[in-house]
């Protein structure tokens, strides 16, 4: 990286070089170019020479433009997140969980299989018991194994039954692999119909929801799990407890 930077620095000072060094337009039959080919050799040399003296330059070069490139792709997402506000927030088919009608939303994008989800599970049951006016839309986004995939199905057949949260946080507490007995075993310990929770997993409709989660994903430039988004603002990772409260208190304050 460090290489590449050096190459387009020195690429820009040829460049400039290049530009003094050619004929200004309307006069190139009259005008010398300001450089010849040994005072532009000297330059390249003169700027190689400078950057392997003092390598910081290329360090900072660096910094500078990943932090150019980080505020761009932030940007980018927060102008892609205020687009797709209604297919983040209001999306009939998605789960809710804690006030349905609560005064600030936040999104987990998540997979049943991955263990920065189940570690932030705990976390996120703290957060909407502390906070009654919470509202938590839970976006399956099975990314990891077609175990994955059928657990995130039975989620959503689970929430046509009315216990999406009791299921949600049963198999967010359960270890190992999810083969269909598994599921099933967890859905009959949380009081689920398993023969209609079977029969609804097979629902196009389902197959429908998770292609249109995994679309909107693409479109925010989420590739991993945990993935939350509250009001204009995407942070990736298992957030813990005293972020996600600070964004919360953000979110509420803007409203107000």
């Amino acid at each position: 990286m460090k290489s590449n930077v050096y190459a387009l620095f020195c690429g820009a000072v040829l460049g400039a070089v290049a530009v003094l060094s050619v004929p200004a337009p309307g006069h190139a039959q009259e005008a010398k170019p300001v450089f010849n080919a040994e005072e532009s050799k000297a330059i390249e040399d003169l700027v190689r020479n400078y950057l392997l003296e003092h390598p910081e330059v290329l360090i900072q070069a660096l910094q500078s433009y990943e932090q150019r490139q980080q505020a761009a792709e932030a940007e980018r997402q927060r102008q892609a997140i205020l687009a797709e506000v209604e297919a983040l927030s209001r999306d009939p088919d998605d789960p809710v969980i804690g006030n349905p009608d609560g005064d600030v939303t936040l999104v987990e994008f998540f997979d049943y299989r991955c263990p920065y989800c189940k570690r932030v599970s705990g976390t996120l049951v703290q957060l909407m018991e502390e906070d009654p006016k919470l509202r938590v839309v839970m976006k399956e986004f099975p990314i990891l194994s077609q175990e994955s995939v059928q657990a995130a199905r039975a989620g959503l057949a689970a929430a046509r039954q009315g216990k999406y949260h009791s299921f949600h946080f049963a198999l967010m507490d359960k270890g190992g692999s999810f083969s269909d007995q598994e599921i099933f075993a967890v859905a009959q310990s949380v009081g689920l119909d398993v023969e209609r929770l079977r029969a609804d997993m097979q629902d196009p409709a389902i197959e429908s929801t998770l292609r249109r989660v995994h679309r909107l994903a693409g479109k925010l430039g989420i590739s991993g799990t945990p993935a939350f988004v509250i009001g204009d603002t995407l942070v990736p990772g298992a957030v813990g407890l005293e972020q996600l409260r600070a964004l919360v208190a953000e979110a509420r304050a803007q409203q107000s």
